[in-house]
């Protein structure tokens, strides 16, 4: 009975870790890859730029951070560039639509990466329905709140917590027509959000240009920069990094980019840096015109021109937001769509909605269904609950993809083409799986073995015995995960006990002092090990440091969200756990044992590397093949053993089974 249970404890968490592996040439898709690097570009910006530089820009300014908005643009593109570098590697590594979701399950598993994944569907979900009532409010503002009012007079008010006011009708109208762009096909939609992402800029540079001429430095000086305090521009960062969210949909574009290696990585550091110098520029120019007291949040810009004496600039104004919304709104459903089709595709959700198109190619099913609850969230839902509830999700999924990043570079990389040269002695432990103790001693030479060795001790420390004998690269999966756990109890202990820190409280200087000494233990057992060796077209640079530093500063604003916010991710994670373990835990075709996407990205557990065309690579030993690698052509899945194509030669007598 014991046994029982003991393997059915290991098949379930076999389950819940197993690993998505890729197969054949990467560039193979059933979608049609016609965007190019400007398309993937004015798509990353068209899909930030939308009703975060027109409407939030007025609230935090006015509310949260006074002047120093521009200092919470800062620091909230910071962040999200550190998360987005990240996003550009793993893109040029598997250029496939999932984004997150499919790093996620290539190196953390199954679970972690249902988990990214039903994210990303809240992330677009909720912000198509954010950006919609967004851009009903903006038309209702530009005609003196008629819609709202006459709304209002027929129906009545809504007070019911959670929702808006009354139902905004324009916001469901609008939604509807960005499914109906999507679904037309992706390069029409390319066409359409091109010609409206260059609208908006041209207007956003009008404001910019036009804004300084009509500076005023008292606006900045008289008040203070910071009259909230750096508590206040903090607070407007984690509000303002709503603003930054879509750059993560380029990397879901990845199989409709013509060149996905160059042109991501290119497209998404692109994007960023032009979202960054806008919303800085516009929220300067903002603050410089009027008082940040005297700014009105529904409609910031406009007003503040018909302040300063420029009534007409404000239907120039109201051009690029509507653009600009239209483009975030186009974004999110498309993002959104690829999202449930690559889920439905692996089978972990429901298959009609892996359906594409024949004529299209594109997931209609998907567009259609998913379109439709952002439109019906749109119609119902109050905004800043909308705003609120997006943030944690989407946070949560750039901190595990960073993670991931870490992980992904301390992982055993075996599939270098190997020649007559000596690599260096590289002894394979009992079984033909390399340990830390195994090679951790050795002095690599080659970028060969430096691949081969990646997950191993540093030879400086190779005093640490204890680490010594586990697989590579599996300490600093505990590593991350230590760091992740601790950086997350430093935040909250240090934010949320800050009063009886300022009293001197022993108990809480004790526990920061302790959760940050975990901190910088676990980034530690990361460091002293080797890194792997691999020529991509773009990496992240100083791992882990930056990536490292960008699960940290993304910790820091999941910790100043709500409780209430928190409340309402865990019901929706519950959901999602019911979709998980009630379908997608089974209809997984990596539950199924077949040959689907059977090619090793990272490595097999027995170190062998199946490289585009299958055929696997074995490092040498002292200048022969390493007997405990077999130079079979495989196959791989979850659902059992490799199954040979040729023949596979027999481990000497001596060598056990794999550990």
């Amino acid at each position: 009975m014991r046994k029982q249970i003991s393997r059915w404890c290991s098949e379930f968490v076999g389950k819940l870790t197993r690993k998505k592996i890729l197969s054949g040439d990467m560039m193979d898709t059933q979608m049609k890859r016609c965007l190019g690097t400007w398309d993937l570009m004015l798509f990353g910006v068209g899909q930030m730029i939308g009703g975060g530089i027109y409407v939030l820009s007025g609230t935090v300014a006015k509310d949260i951070a006074g002047p120093s908005i521009v200092l919470s643009f800062l620091i909230a593109g910071f962040v999200a560039m550190l998360s987005s570098l990240c996003y550009a590697e793993f893109a040029a590594r598997i250029p496939k639509t999932g984004s997150a979701y499919l790093f996620g399950y290539i190196t953390m598993g199954e679970f972690v990466g249902f988990v990214i994944a039903w994210q990303m569907v809240l992330e677009n979900m909720i912000g198509a329905a954010a950006v919609a009532r967004a851009t009903g409010g903006y038309i209702d503002s530009l005609v003196g709140g008629a819609i709202r009012n006459s709304t209002i007079n027929t129906i009545g008010i809504i007070n019911v917590p959670l929702l808006g006011d009354y139902p905004d009708f324009i916001a469901f109208a609008v939604c509807i027509l960005a499914c109906v762009a999507v679904g037309v096909g992706v390069k029409h939609s390319a066409r359409l959000n091109n010609v409206f992402t260059l609208i908006n800029l041209l207007v956003i540079l009008f404001v910019i240009v036009f804004g300084f001429t009509l500076a005023d430095g008292k606006n900045w000086t008289d008040s203070g920069f910071m009259p909230f305090g750096f508590e206040g521009a903090l607070r407007g960062a984690a509000v303002c990094f709503f603003a930054f969210i879509g750059f993560d949909s380029i990397a879901t574009a990845g199989e409709e980019s013509i060149n996905p290696q160059k042109s991501i990585p290119i497209a998404t550091l692109g994007s960023m840096s032009i979202v960054t110098v806008s919303y800085v520029g516009v929220a300067a120019a903002l603050t410089l015109m009027v008082p940040y007291q005297g700014i009105n949040a529904e409609a910031a810009l406009p007003d503040a021109f018909e302040q300063r004496g420029l009534v007409w600039a404000k239907y120039i104004i109201a051009i690029g937001a509507l653009s600009g919304m239209t483009t975030s709104l186009v974004g999110s459903i498309f993002a959104l769509s690829r999202c449930c089709y690559a889920m439905a595709a692996d089978g972990l959700m429901f298959e009609w909605f892996s359906h594409l198109n024949t004529r299209t190619q594109v997931p209609l099913n998907a567009t259609i269904v998913f379109g439709l609850l952002s439109a019906l969230f749109a119609l119902i839902m109050d905004l800043h609950i909308l705003v609120e509830f997006l943030s944690v999700g989407t946070l949560l999924a750039f901190t595990i993809v960073s993670a991931s990043t870490i992980i992904l570079h301390y992982q055993p990389k075996m599939d270098f083409m190997t020649d007559e040269k000596n690599y260096g002695s590289i002894t394979p432990s009992e079984g033909g799986t390399p340990t830390a103790s195994s090679v951790g001693d050795a002095t690599p030479t080659f970028p060969e073995q430096q691949a081969a060795m990646a997950g191993t001790l540093r030879s400086s420390f190779r005093w640490l015995k204890f680490l010594k004998d586990y697989k590579p690269g599996i300490v600093v999966v505990f590593g991350v995960v230590f760091m992740a756990i601790f950086t997350g109890a430093f935040c909250s202990t240090l934010i949320h006990g800050m009063s009886y820190l300022r009293e001197g409280s022993w108990w809480m200087i004790l526990l920061c002092v302790s959760f940050g000494f975990g901190l910088v233990v676990s980034f530690g057992l990361i460091v002293i090990h080797r890194k792997t060796y691999t020529n991509l077209s773009f990496q992240v640079p100083f791992v882990p440091f930056t990536p490292a530093l960008s699960i940290f500063c993304n910790v820091v604003l999941m910790t100043n969200l709500t409780s209430h916010t928190w409340l309402r991710f865990l019901i929706w994670m519950i959901i999602g756990l019911i979709v998980y373990f009630g379908y997608g835990i089974q209809h997984s075709k990596e539950n199924k044992g077949t040959a689907y996407n059977s090619m090793v990205v990272f490595g097999t557990d027995d170190q062998d590397a199946l490289t585009l065309d299958g055929s696997i690579h074995r490092p040498q030993v002292d200048g022969i093949d390493n007997p405990a690698h077999s130079s079979a052509v495989h196959t791989i899945s979850s659902g059992g053993p490799p199954t040979a194509t040729s023949p596979i030669q027999p481990r000497p007598a001596a060598a056990g089974p794999p550990k």
